[in-house]
């Protein structure tokens, strides 16, 4: 795949993958469903759902995770807050332009630019939150967020890219 098809691809899965609501039922729902397909590929991960005012939903951690797993997800956060997209959308975007974060003004110490972090819109309304998947590459994390995401909106149809594209 080619940077512009990778960008085109979430482009869509962020349009595909919107909420008509989001409660912390919703967040308990979801991120046990993430934990599971995580844990169905045999891969350890920590997951935070996090609303736009700070509160944490959901937080699971796996245990090869620690608290540099915490930090990192919290920039993913700042990253999916700050920016509407997903985490990975913004790496590739500044991959495709040869940017870093500095060059948005963003500081690395506060933000994350790599895979993991999905926003939680909600149609006609926007985005209130953010899922976030860690501990694993940053292709795989979103991944897993995808297909936990497709599960439970029940939605079959959703491009996926290849968890070692870029």
């Amino acid at each position: 795949m080619t940077i512009d098809e990778v960008i085109a691809v979430l482009e869509m899965q962020e349009e595909i993958l919107q909420f008509n609501h989001f409660s912390n039922e919703d967040a308990w729902e979801l991120g046990n469903i993430i934990v599971a397909e995580a844990k169905k590929k045999s891969f350890d991960v920590a997951v935070s759902i996090r609303l736009n005012n700070g509160y944490t939903v959901f937080q699971y951690a796996g245990n090869t995770t620690n608290y540099n797993t915490e930090l990192w997800m919290t920039r993913n956060y700042n990253t999916v807050r700050t920016l509407e997209k997903s985490s990975l959308l913004l790496y590739s975007e500044l991959k495709k332009k040869d940017k870093i974060l500095e060059d948005i003004f963003l500081d690395p110490n506060d933000y994350a630019c790599g895979g993991g972090g999905f926003p939680i819109r909600i149609e006609d309304t926007g985005v209130i939150g953010a899922i976030i998947v860690s501990n694993q590459n940053h292709f795989v994390n979103h991944d897993i967020l995808v297909k936990a995401l497709s599960r439970y909106l029940h939605i079959d149809e959703v491009p996926r890219i290849p968890t070692t594209v870029i």
